[in-house]
């Protein structure tokens, strides 16, 4: 069934710098050094709003994720350094107003009250602008810089990533939203009958609370999730309001758009309060030999030792080395990494009937999402079709240069979709949750999303 038009779709920008191809670096006009540059993320972020995106994203991981077995071969990669995101996200609060402000962090490697403070205190410093991309971390080399030798299995991960969200949310609710009364003349701070003690002991944690900030203004800050394992899609159906995913074709984004919204019924909540974005790499020309010409150079860029460690680190640490490149993508044994991505990698290469170097070259600008490289109208073509055949709510923008990609679609793509009545012209609010459509969180939802510890 397709959905009325009266939708408006939702868009967001992955800001990894200096671009989400692997090869973005090297492009003459790319700011190589642009991960430390706080100028750089503030025009970036400003060009975002300037195209009254809803949020932008920024990626993060506790450590350099990408395998390596020498100095030299890491030295070719181009983005291994960038600040931690939700300091740089605290800053940039108060150089914007109305643009969403996501940050990852791991529930793996973070404790409870920790993020639950941080994020509050960035909803509250953004004005309620805040949202938490809710990760478990995947990779051994980020249990290395916590006390492991390698990370907690899928399941483990998972299992303790549902107890830190009954723990976090609770924590936000310590507070009623009218607790502080600051009355002088009576000396009293806060109702002492709107403070609320989590006082929680489970498996994995115990926290006592209450948080020393108070509920934050969106309620809860929004909670973004990109699993898409079964752990993850369940996972996801019942805390996330919003779900990054990758697709190849509008089937597979319809399969998992329905049976993501299926299974947050089956949860309980409203399908409607969950935004489901694709991630898409988009290529922008004024023509389409234009666009195709700005692939070209990206892909000529690529480094084969950089090309091989992407398809390591796609594929949970698997080691290629050994494997011709002009051969076909062998059976590896799968690992405890991010089995959904390991999946879409080997199902691409025997769709395709790729070589080790032809998968490399395949996913080194969209890594397993869309590639659409064409004019603007190609393009909001293309994101029409899969948003109003239930295929997405919004999408995720990949930029595979910055700031050159943003600026393209901002510039180029965002008018065309205003053109045709699918996107907005002004921010309908000032909070992440009001452009979003997203409802605020009552006070004391933390205690409805309680679940078993049997859960799966």
């Amino acid at each position: 069934m397709t959905r009325t038009s009266h939708r408006t779709l939702r868009l967001g920008a992955f800001l990894i710098t200096p671009g989400y191809h692997v090869a973005s670096w090297r492009h003459p006009s790319a700011h190589a050094a642009g991960g430390l540059d706080f100028g750089h993320y503030r025009d970036l972020v400003r060009t975002a709003e300037r195209g009254l995106f809803d949020l932008v994203f920024l990626s993060d991981g506790l450590g350099i994720r990408i395998p390596f077995d020498s100095h030299e071969e890491l030295s070719h990669q181009g983005r291994i350094i960038q600040f931690e995101p939700l300091t740089l996200l605290s800053a940039l609060a108060v150089h914007t107003r109305n643009i969403g402000l996501v940050a990852t962090a791991s529930t793996t490697y973070h404790e409870p009250f920790h993020l639950a403070r941080n994020f509050a205190s960035l909803d509250h410093l953004s004005a309620g602008r805040s949202g938490w991309n809710v990760v478990t971390s995947v990779t051994d080399a980020e249990a290395q810089n916590f006390n492991r030798d390698s990370q907690p299995s899928h399941a483990e991960r998972y299992h303790r990533a549902r107890e830190f969200m009954q723990v976090v949310t609770g924590l936000w609710d310590s507070w009623e939203d009218d607790a502080f009364q600051y009355d002088k003349s009576v000396g009293r701070f806060f109702d002492p009958d709107k403070m609320h003690v989590l006082a929680h002991s489970g498996e994995h944690f115990q926290v006592r609370g209450p948080l020393n900030v108070a509920r934050p203004p969106q309620g809860y800050p929004v909670v973004v999730q990109a699993g898409s394992s079964p752990d993850g899609q369940d996972f996801a159906a019942q805390w996330a309001e919003v779900v990054f995913t990758a697709a190849q074709d509008l089937s597979q984004a319809r399969e998992f758009y329905q049976g993501i919204k299926k299974q947050v019924a089956g949860h309980g909540r409203d399908p409607e309060q969950v935004k489901v974005m694709p991630g898409i790499f988009p290529v922008v020309g004024r023509t389409q030999s234009e666009a195709e010409d700005k692939y070209a150079l990206l892909q000529d860029l690529v480094d084969p030792v950089v090309g091989l460690g992407l398809l390591r680190l796609l594929l949970g640490g698997a080691d290629l080395s050994q494997y011709p490149v002009e051969g076909p993508l062998p059976e590896l044994p799968r690992t405890e990494g991010s089995t959904s991505r390991q999946q879409l990698v080997y199902d691409k290469a025997r769709r395709e009937n790729l070589t080790i170097r032809e998968l490399y070259q395949s996913v080194a600008g969209g890594r397993g999402h869309r590639i659409i490289i064409g004019t603007p109208d190609r393009i909001a073509d293309e994101l029409e079709h899969w948003f109003r055949d239930e295929g997405a709510d919004g999408f995720n923008i990949m930029p595979p240069v910055l700031p050159d990609g943003l600026d393209d679609f901002v510039d180029m793509v965002v008018p065309e979709l205003q053109k045709r009545g699918l996107f907005r012209t002004e921010y309908e609010g000032t909070t992440l949750r009001e452009n979003l459509g997203l409802d605020r969180p009552v006070w004391g939802s933390a205690a409805t999303a309680q679940v078993s510890p049997d859960t799966p």
